[in-house]
């Protein structure tokens, strides 16, 4: 071999893939949470509907893509109304909606005030 002739190497892979890329750890995304302010507005709701007797029991579900607040009447059974955050909607249609047990969208927006503000309201009494 002469200093001129370029040198050849061809790895042999044996079909894993850490011999195919190098090993990279991905960072794990960061899981979406309620914080201490968001929680407490929540509770302030539910709270008030616990008093009353209409609500009885709830559950929280942190995942990757959106953090849950399921509000139930009896632990047995579906949730009647979901209030979720999902910051990946935020600049669209606002980050926080609150659904109900059919999954209709009762409202959404930016802040969460605002959206918790359909459990306060009251119908009203229309006469013709």
């Amino acid at each position: 071999m002469s200093d001129s002739e370029p040198i050849l190497f061809r790895p042999r892979r044996s079909g894993y893939p850490s011999d195919i890329a190098p090993s990279v750890q991905a960072e794990p995304a960061a899981q979406i949470v309620f914080n201490r302010q968001e929680l407490m507005a929540i509770l302030a709701v539910y709270g008030r509907k616990v008093a009353s007797g209409e609500w009885r029991d709830y559950a929280i579900d942190l995942t990757r893509d959106k953090a849950v607040f399921s509000i139930f009447r009896r632990a047995s059974e579906v949730p009647l109304y979901r209030i979720e955050k999902d910051p990946k909607l935020a600049r669209k249609q606002g980050a926080y909606s609150v659904v109900a047990a059919g999954g209709l969208i009762m409202k959404r927006g930016q802040d969460l005030a605002r959206v918790l503000d359909v459990f306060d309201k009251r119908p009203e009494v229309i006469r013709t």
